[in-house]
């Protein structure tokens, strides 16, 4: 059973930054994803990065947001430069894999962390 847990949220100005920390449980996983879901939307897939470090990005967050794994740790991390009032919601990570361009989440969810951007 993988165990997810996001840190790392928080208030902030457009323009700051945020980076985001999911302490991942449980075995090496071949790829991880993070999603966002903000307030009454749908949960969207933000940004994906498997195995060999390879990342991809929903268009709205690249060139601001960057994802990153230490597999020493078992981490996942979201690196977000430049938030946006649009970036505000709350943020999950998963694991899973990657088959073709598509990620595909296979664990459960954390319970999240927020954030929240003023402008």
């Amino acid at each position: 059973q993988v165990r997810l847990v996001e840190s790392g949220g928080g208030l902030v100005q457009a323009g700051e930054s945020l980076e985001l920390t999911c302490k991942i449980s449980g075995n090496i996983f071949p790829a991880a994803g993070w999603y966002r879901q903000p307030l009454g939307k749908q949960r969207e897939l933000v940004a994906t990065i498997n195995r060999l470090g390879r990342t991809d990005y929903l268009d709205s967050v690249k060139g601001r947001f960057t994802i990153s794994r230490d597999n020493t740790e078992n981490t996942v991390y979201l690196q977000m430069k430049t938030l946006k009032p649009e970036d505000t919601a709350a943020y999950y990570c998963t694991t899973g894999t990657v088959i073709g361009a598509d990620y595909h989440a296979n664990s459960g969810w954390g319970s999240g962390t927020q954030v929240a951007v003023s402008s």
